[in-house]
């Protein structure tokens, strides 16, 4: 937490162009902060106290989240925006990486939630196991869409998933998550002439994601889908098929180290993970341009990293399918291997944010809380962009900043808030008015039932 909200360097001026009011910003500063520097679990009662000369109310919190017009005013979207104009050059290949992610909850009375677990009866003979009761679980979903530019930033993009219940309840339009996911490709705020490369895994093997990326003229690499068959009549073989006979196939081998060749921007290495002793990843695959049924003329490429071809099985095959005839195996291979960023990405904002830990009855409140978490990992993007295009900037300070994630990000932010802090108490110190001022400053930091009598 922070004593006094100026001590962030660039927060305000970051957040100065939300259409909120300045209760709403003064809101999400708040939140922002509690994002970045929460010690603990996060809470409504940390978010209220994440100022500390400017506590509030954890029930605040909650009343302002639920406020109707709040999720609208605090949009990132003109954040994203801005972050591209300023940071973004149109050369190059953008990558935008498409997944869901799974916030658990274990309320009855939550709203917009579904169980994913399996409730169908098990056999007679098991059923005198497994007697004790448990509570039913359920989540949120949450489809999200990560832009990674030439240059290695990321901006995030999400996208809530509605239940059919919950549609009825609110007049909503019931989205797949397959269904959202070409939403938020249809409305990626890139120019029309830019080059980007859509990747997601076997769930986003639709026709609608295809048919988004075929309107903006995006190019794809999906895992082919199983039942998937080759085009032509029937019967129409499996694309499954073409593996019979696999060890016997013309195989390429196709090495590449994580921390070299020319998508490393693209990549978040760690600093140990750079250099002459990385271990490089090895693949054998197997490319061939063939007609897919409801797809058209795609290049598949079949990839294995089974030491022992002679015993590698068809399970132990991946199929991944492009509609891009241009590109090299080593290229598709390579490429599709980025898509494992938006699991880091989850990752991060989950154990570094810990913007899944909420606990509100009203889903209102859960897409601000997941908005303005994305908006605190809007900022770290930033930070970090701007400490890279500093001019004075050392060769070790950019290599440190390029290779730094959102925990590196929060801690290098945290020091910088520490100095700024003892430079304001350095300040207040030298002067009987500035140490009255900041007496009654650290009274305020306690909240109300806190405080002592005449204090």
């Amino acid at each position: 937490m922070v004593t006094v909200a100026d001590s962030l360097p660039g927060l305000k001026r970051f957040l100065r162009s939300l259409a909120a009011g300045e209760a709403g910003r003064q809101m999400v500063l708040r939140l922002v902060v509690a994002f970045l520097f929460h010690t603990r679990r996060m809470s409504c009662l940390q978010t209220a106290g994440a100022i500390r000369t400017e506590p509030r109310h954890r029930a605040q919190v909650g009343r302002m989240l639920q406020r109707p017009g709040f999720l609208r005013d605090v949009c990132g979207d003109v954040l994203r925006r801005q972050l591209l104009e300023r940071h973004a050059r149109q050369r190059g290949r953008f990558l935008f990486l498409i997944d869901a992610t799974l916030c658990s909850q274990a309320g009855k009375k939550t709203e917009n939630t579904y169980s994913t677990g399996n409730r169908q009866r098990r056999p007679q003979q098991g059923r005198r196991f497994g007697k004790q009761k448990h509570a039913r679980k359920t989540c949120h979903n949450f489809t999200m869409g990560l832009l990674i530019t030439p240059e290695g930033l990321r901006i995030p993009f999400s996208r809530p998933h509605y239940t059919k219940e919950y549609c009825q309840q609110n007049g909503l339009t019931h989205r797949t998550t397959a269904e959202s996911a070409a939403d938020l490709i249809r409305q990626l705020p890139l120019p029309e002439e830019a080059d980007v490369l859509v990747l997601g895994d076997t769930a986003y093997d639709a026709a609608v994601v295809r048919e988004a990326c075929a309107a903006r003229g995006y190019d794809w690499i999906f895992p082919c889908n199983p039942e998937r068959v080759l085009a032509g009549a029937k019967p129409r073989p499996k694309v499954r098929s073409l593996l019979k006979n696999w060890p016997s196939r013309s195989l390429t081998t196709v090495r590449f180290c994580p921390g070299q060749g020319k998508y490393v921007h693209y990549r978040r290495l760690s600093p140990h993970r750079v250099g002459p002793k990385a271990k490089p990843r090895t693949f054998y695959v197997h490319q061939e341009k063939r007609a897919v049924h409801a797809v058209g003329e795609v290049q598949l490429v079949f990839s294995t990293t089974h030491l022992q071809l002679a015993r590698a099985t068809p399970d132990d095959v991946k199929i991944l399918m492009t509609n891009n005839l241009r590109l090299s195996t080593k290229d598709i291979v390579e490429l599709y291997s980025l898509r494992w960023q938006i699991e880091l990405f989850f990752k991060e904002l989950k154990s570094t944010l810990g913007f899944h830990h909420y606990r509100f009855r009203r889903f209102a409140c859960v897409e601000a809380w997941v908005e303005v978490a994305l908006i605190a990992f809007l900022f770290l993007e930033g930070h970090r962009a701007d400490q890279l295009h500093r001019c004075r900037a050392a060769p070790d300070q950019q290599r440190w900043w390029r290779s730094q994630r959102t925990h590196g990000l929060c801690q290098a932010l945290a020091h910088a808030s520490q100095l700024a802090e003892l430079q304001f108490l350095a300040n207040r110190l030298q002067t009987p008015g500035g140490i009255t001022k900041l007496q009654r400053l650290l009274r305020n930091a306690l909240p109300q039932e806190n405080r002592m009598p005449n204090s």
